[in-house]
């Protein structure tokens, strides 16, 4: 039988974008320890609805650990305190009875609060659009296998596309540096044979939308720990390494050195 828990949550409510915030105390009473948190906000609703109160603004949508959209801080931590765990994967069992637990939104500049617990990343979309992808015409399907890709490149390609582009290592990170998201979304293009012919050009335009909408890289490592995917900061690496490279290579193409 699974054990119930009575928490006391602290829960940011903000109306919109330009008003001010603050802390609304909520009482969450016999939570079944298997719920998901979540699904212990849900129970929080239909609460506040069955009392004609507004219920709390979150965000969410598969509910797997796959889309990225349920991105809370939970007491001071991104997703919470599990390790490689999306909000919507960590159940309540991590918790004990009598605790209090602090619940807020992303705080990032380039995340800025849309309503309670929700915040607009869309400057994670700028940068996608920016290079995030291959639009070199390759022709018709190529056969399986026809293009060698080593097995190291594919891997590590693989590894790097885990990213689901939550937005924690922002929130992490004291700079809210979003280094650890665009090294992720390049290096899964760039250790690929169909990336190559806009290797360069795709570096620098991502890397220089990403600098106009976040801090810079400090090298703490709180994005790394904060990863649900747990994406390593080698890819941070290699991005600086062919962003360095691509302004030398582009200037040359465009005739300026």
């Amino acid at each position: 039988m699974s054990k119930e828990l009575n928490l006391t949550l602290q829960v940011w409510r903000q109306n919109g974008p330009d008003e001010a915030g603050h802390f609304e105390t909520y009482r969450a009473e016999q939570i079944s320890e298997d719920m998901s948190f979540l699904e212990m906000l849900d129970i929080i609703n239909e609460q506040l609805v069955e009392n004609g109160e507004v219920p709390i603004e979150f965000d969410h949508d598969c509910r797997e650990g796959i889309c990225g959209t349920c991105s809370l801080m939970i007491n001071g931590q991104a997703h919470g305190h599990a390790k490689a765990t999306t909000t919507c994967q960590l159940h309540m069992r991590k918790f004990q009875d009598g605790d209090t637990i602090v619940v807020e939104p992303f705080r990032a500049r380039a995340f800025p609060v849309v309503r309670d617990l929700v915040v607009d990343r869309s400057s994670f979309d700028r940068i996608i659009e920016a290079g995030g992808y291959i639009s070199v015409n390759t022709g018709a399907a190529s056969d399986a296998n026809l293009t060698p890709v080593p097995k190291e490149a594919a891997d590590t390609s693989f590894d790097a596309a885990a990213c689901i582009g939550c937005g924690a290592c922002v929130a992490a990170c004291p700079n809210s540096a979003a280094q650890l998201f665009t090294s992720a979304k390049l290096a899964h293009l760039n250790l690929i044979p169909q990336g190559q012919p806009q290797r360069f050009e795709r570096t620098e335009s991502m890397v220089e939308t990403m600098e106009s909408f976040f801090g810079s890289c400090t090298n703490h490592g709180e994005c790394h720990e904060a990863c649900p995917k747990e994406i390593s900061l080698d890819f941070i690496a290699f991005m600086n390494r062919d962003y360095v490279k691509a302004k030398v290579k582009n200037r040359k193409l465009a005739g300026q050195t």
